[in-house]
C-alpha cells in the first residue's frame, strides 16, 4: 500500500540500520512501490561481539534481507570515514535514520551516545549538504518514568532513552535554521512484526511468548502483567508513519502509536486464541524495575494532524496477521525444518 502521492522512483533513499528489523521493512516497502528508486542499506553487520549485558552490539543480519535488490553497505555511522564515503559517493533525497543501539539494557553509556547522539548529528549534516528530508528514530523510552506522553514530558529512565532525547534536542536546534529540507522525529512505541526475529532476545514479547507457546512451554509473564501497560504497534503502522514523514506538513518529532494501552496478558491471551494453544500462564518476579516503564500510551494527536497518521491496526489485528511469518521462522529457525 502506498502511504503518500510521492513518486519515489528515480530518488536516492539511505536506510541505516537497513538490515535490522525496521530499516529492513522500510527497504522493501520501497522496493515493492517504486521499483526505479535508488536504496542503499547502509549497516553494521553483527558479527560475535558483545556488550556487558551478553547482548550482540549489532543485531544487523543478511536474512532481513534476503530478495532486496538495493544497494548493500556494512558500515558503521560512528566511522567518519564511512559516512564521508557516502556522502562523496551519493546525492540523497532522502535519509532514514534507523541504525542505533536499541538495547536499553546497555550499560555503555559512552558507546550509546557516540552511537546514537554523535552519529546522528554527523548524518544529519550530510543531509542538509546533500538536501535530503531526514526521517530518525526516535522511542517512548524517553518518556521512562514520565505518566504524560508527550514531546516536553521526557522523564527517561535508562541510557538508551537518554540518547534519543539528546537525538530530540539536536533536532530542536537545528529547526530553528530554517532549514530546506524537513526532519522528522518518530518516538516509536512498542514496535512488533515481521523481520524482528534477528534482534533475539530483545525482540517484542509477541514474538517471544508466541516461541514459549509452540515450544509447548507455559508463557512466562512478570508478576502484576495484567498492570503492566504498553502502546503495542504493528510494524506496517511504523512504514506507514515513516513515509507519511517524508512530507510532513511540519517538521518535529512526534509520538507513533496506538494511542491504546494493552497488558501483556493481552498479548498472550491473543496468542493463545490465534495459535489454539493454551498453557496457561507462569509469573515471575521483574529484575529490572526502576528501568522499566510500566505503562505507556502514545498522544498522537500531533502526529495525525501533522503527518496525517492513522494507526490501522489493532493489537489483535497485528497479531492475526503476524502469526503466519512467526510460525514460518519457527519452523525454519527453531526447529530447523
Amino acid at each position: 500500500m502506498k502511504y503518500t502521492d510521492i513518486n519515489f522512483n528515480n530518488k536516492t533513499i539511505l536506510i541505516t540500520g537497513g538490515a535490522g528489523f525496521i530499516g529492513s521493512n522500510i527497504a522493501f516497502y520501497f522496493q515493492k512501490n517504486y521499483p526505479e528508486a535508488t536504496v542503499v542499506v547502509f549497516d553494521k553487520f553483527r558479527n560475535n561481539e558483545t556488550f556487558s549485558n551478553g547482548n550482540l552490539k549489532s543485531f544487523g543480519h543478511y536474512k532481513n534481507l534476503l530478495g532486496f535488490k538495493g544497494i548493500v553497505i556494512s558500515g558503521d555511522i560512528t566511522n567518519k570515514y564511512d559516512l564521508k564515503d557516502l556522502e562523496i559517493s551519493y546525492k540523497f533525497d532522502y535519509i532514514f535514520h534507523e541504525a542505533a543501539i536499541s538495547d536499553t539494557t546497555v550499560e555503555e553509556q559512552d558507546i550509546m551516545l557516540k552511537t546514537n547522539v554523535n552519529a546522528y548529528e554527523d548524518l544529519l549534516k550530510i543531509a542538509i549538504k546533500h538536501n535530503a528530508n531526514m526521517i530518525y528514530a526516535s522511542s517512548a523510552a524517553t518518556y521512562g518514568d514520565s505518566n504524560r506522553f508527550e514531546v516536553g514530558y521526557e522523564e527517561p529512565n535508562n541510557a538508551y532513552g537518554f540518547s534519543k532525547v539528546m537525538m530530540d534536542n539536536i533536532t530542536a536546534k537545528y529547526l530553528k535554521q530554517n532549514l530546506s529540507i524537513s526532519i522528522v522525529g518518530l518516538k516509536y512505541f512498542n514496535v512488533y512484526g515481521p523481520r524482528e526475529f534477528y534482534k533475539n532476545n530483545t525482540a517484542s514479547m509477541v514474538v517471544q511468548f508466541a516461541h514459549q507457546l509452540l515450544k509447548g512451554l507455559t508463557p512466562k509473564l512478570f508478576e502484576g502483567s495484567d498492570k503492566i501497560l504498553r502502546d503495542f504497534i504493528y510494524i506496517e503502522d511504523i512504514i506507514q508513519a515513516n513515509i507519511k514523514a517524508c512530507n510532513p506538513k511540519k517538521s518535529g518529532i512526534y509520538n507513533v502509536g496506538t494511542s491504546k494501552a494493552r497488558s501483556f496478558e493481552d498479548i498472550v491471551n491473543v496468542l493463545q486464541k490465534e495459535l489454539s494453544i493454551n498453557n496457561g500462564k507462569e509469573y515471575i518476579s521483574n529484575p529490572f524495575v526502576g528501568q522499566y516503564q510500566f505503562f505507556t500510551q502514545a498522544n498522537i494527536d500531533t502526529t495525525k494532524e501533522y503527518l496525517e497518521y492513522e494507526p490501522k491496526y489493532s493489537l489483535e489485528d497485528g497479531i492475526k496477521k503476524y502469526i503466519p511469518n512467526i510460525i514460518k521462522l519457527y519452523k525454519i529457525e527453531v526447529e530447523g525444518k
